[in-house]
């Protein structure tokens, strides 16, 4: 029989959606065929300890006996593709084939996990340094949606500095801007931490603070009324196609994090109800914004769409979405054709081919002359 591999799944980590990231972590966990793969669970704690067990998911939703688990390390060499002891520095404990880094938001979505995972030369799902730093970072993002002639509402952003130091001067130039309602949203958080819906100045102090304490930049985008909140997931690397379009009917007045997560009341409608050629409109946008940011693997691409007149406004991208099998991201893949399991056994070929891919790459130039050794 073929060896099996070795999938290292990562979650927790120093993240305000800590909790979002093991819910995910526990449908990838039980998914994954048995046959094909030898699972390694990897938790990082809210105080950033990498820790590893059969039992870790059980332990990090429990919050105990995590001070009698073995910590354990990547090091960013490329040779030894594995977790390392604390204990025994020399000891690769686990060698690692492929990673599936589901850490949600700050510390694993932005940029610094994968960044690690690249120099220890391994293998993991899901874009890349720079475009899960631009998927994370929503004024970036929305920068080079502007550029690249995507439907974008109006924005703005200051830094939270501003919002302390200065909070009038900021309130005045938004009511300069933009018109109510409008949303506060740190610039790097997901799950919708930090969002309030503003509809009035008297609101927007208190936004503004609330989104300030989450991240160093706040931006403000201004609300569309009476638009429906239709998603589409992406998957892919050179050449992402898209799912069919569903439709969050949120229970609260936007989908907050409660409605997401906690309330249990709001519905997916899957596939949306939407006119052919609007479907259309909404895969081609969200494969664009995919290649935009210079995405691989997967995201889940966010709209919203005008009643009556169907007018599209992308909203943001988001590289690691929530991957319970109930999840917006695999059930769109699910009335597209694809299965949880496929898709599973889809996204870790894709990090394996984009390894391969870059391993061909030259890392080393030598010059004509040993220039470097003078002096």
């Amino acid at each position: 029989m073929p060896q099996k591999l070795r999938v290292g799944v990562i979650f927790g980590g120093r993240s305000g959606e800590h909790e979002v990231s093991l819910v995910s972590a526990t449908s990838i966990i039980q998914a994954l065929d048995p046959s094909k793969y030898e699972v390694v669970p990897i938790g990082i704690t809210r105080e950033g300890r990498w820790l590893s067990s059969p039992q870790m998911l059980h332990l990090m939703k429990e919050q105990s006996g995590l001070n009698g688990t073995d910590e354990q390390y990547l090091l960013p060499e490329p040779g030894r593709r594995g977790l390392m002891s604390v204990e025994d520095k020399a000891q690769v404990v686990r060698e690692l084939d492929v990673v599936f880094p589901i850490v949600h938001g700050t510390y694993g979505e932005d940029g610094t996990l994968q960044g690690l995972l690249e120099l220890a030369g391994i293998p993991y799902v899901g874009a890349g340094v720079l475009g899960s730093a631009l998927g994370m970072d929503k004024i970036v993002q929305k920068q080079l949606f502007r550029e690249a002639g995507l439907p974008i509402v109006k924005y703005l952003w200051v830094l939270s500095e501003e919002v302390r130091e200065r909070p009038q001067a900021v309130v005045a130039k938004i009511g300069r801007s933009l018109r109510y309602p409008v949303f506060t949203k740190p610039a790097n958080t997901g799950s919708s931490v930090g969002i309030s819906k503003i509809h009035s100045r008297a609101e927007l102090r208190q936004g503004l603070e609330l989104a300030a304490a989450f991240d160093r930049k706040v931006i403000i985008e201004q609300g569309v009324v009476n638009a429906r909140e239709i998603e589409c997931s992406v998957l892919g690397n050179n050449t992402p196609k898209a799912s069919v379009p569903g439709e969050i009917v949120p229970s609260n007045e936007f989908y907050d994090y409660d409605a997401k997560y906690v309330d249990g009341k709001s519905k997916a409608i899957i596939p949306a109800d939407l006119p052919r050629a609007i479907v259309r409109k909404l895969q081609a946008t969200a494969i664009r914004a995919f290649t935009t940011l210079d995405l691989a693997g997967m995201a889940r691409v966010d709209f919203f769409v005008v009643r009556r007149t169907n007018k599209i406004y992308l909203n943001e991208v988001n590289t690691l979405p929530g991957f319970t099998s109930i999840s917006m991201y695999p059930k769109l893949w699910e009335a597209s054709g694809m299965g949880y399991h496929e898709l599973l056994d889809r996204l870790i070929a894709l990090a394996i081919e984009r390894h391969a891919e870059k391993a061909e790459l030259r890392t080393v130039y030598d010059p004509k002359s040993a220039w470097y050794k003078e002096g």
